[in-house]
């Protein structure tokens, strides 16, 4: 008989084994091995397994609860997932799930689109397409020259003294990207350049006669088991775009990771934001991976 049981200190090994044996065919993104190493049991991350006969966990639901979350009433699953197409295993991990998410209106997951099954099955327990979004990647070692109009420079971020001017940047350009809605604050930028996958120098702030007017991160990351470094957040303010200042930070930071010695650079971009695709391929990136936002809308619940 199935039994759904939140996840125990136990067997948060065996969850995590059961993580990374899934994270191929799923959407890696808090499934890598430096977010593996930083899941720890708490009520931010409500976590709920199934096991087999043999006591091998053979599904498992996790939830990331955090600030972020709280603040823009979604949250975002880090896996929800069966090796079996019972949906009844899905029904019942997310009755398990949902009483963690009050105050939540959304429940979030991303799987590639290739992967039908998995979105056959979710559709199947009322989650719903909200967008798509493309994972590009570019290898090619050639970079353009970067030439910066008069007025501008761009400057490394400094760490104490320039979060709330990231946070400005980044939240009038990100406020009407689906998804991405919420506002950054400084703890979430200083949490960041905190991380494993922080490079110094990898922050860039493009200034306009003294005004922050756009910001690009660089990261380090990988992509077919190989490094890579991720570019992301790219953003200019509303009244600035159209003025080739995103090529000119995308520039920088391709610079960047050349200085950094990676030979390939990986970025994701929503799927409705044509603009922002039609200058990423004109730069270099290919797309290789599609993949689709589900959402489980928890106020039908009630």
């Amino acid at each position: 008989m199935m039994k759904v049981e939140a996840l125990e200190q136990s067997r948060v090994e065996a969850f995590l084994n059961f993580c990374r044996k899934y994270r191929g065919e799923l959407d890696d993104s808090y499934l890598i091995d430096e977010e593996l190493a930083g899941f720890t049991l708490s009520p931010d991350h409500p976590t709920y397994i199934v096991a087999n006969s043999s006591g091998q966990i053979t599904a498992a639901a996790s939830l990331i609860l955090n600030d972020y979350s709280r603040r823009g009433h979604k949250a975002r699953f880090r896996i929800f997932h069966a090796d079996t197409a019972d949906l009844k295993v899905y029904e019942a991990l997310l009755e398990a799930i949902l009483p963690h998410a009050a105050g939540m209106d959304k429940l979030n997951l991303f799987v590639p689109a290739v992967n039908t099954a998995a979105m056959e099955a979710l559709a199947a327990v009322r989650f719903a397409v909200e967008r798509y979004t493309y994972v590009l990647v570019r290898e090619e070692p050639n970079i353009p020259e970067i030439s910066l109009p008069a007025g501008y420079e761009l400057i490394p971020f400094r760490s104490g003294a320039d979060e709330a001017v990231w946070c400005e940047v980044r939240n009038a350009g990100f406020a009407r990207l689906q998804g991405n809605e919420t506002p950054a604050t400084p703890a979430m930028v200083k949490q960041m350049i905190s991380g494993t996958d922080y490079i110094e120098g990898g922050l860039l702030i493009l200034y306009h006669n003294g005004k922050a007017v756009g910001i690009v991160r660089g990261c380090a990351d990988e992509y077919g088991d190989e490094p890579a470094m991720s570019i992301g957040p790219l953003a200019v303010l509303p009244e600035y775009l159209g003025r080739g200042l995103g090529r000119i930070m995308l520039r920088a930071a391709l610079r960047f990771a050349g200085e950094q010695s990676y030979a390939r650079t990986i970025l994701c971009v929503n799927a409705e934001n044509e603009q922002a695709q039609a200058l990423y391929i004109g730069e270099g990136f290919k797309q290789v991976e599609a993949l689709a936002c589900l959402a489980y809308t928890v106020s039908e619940e009630g």
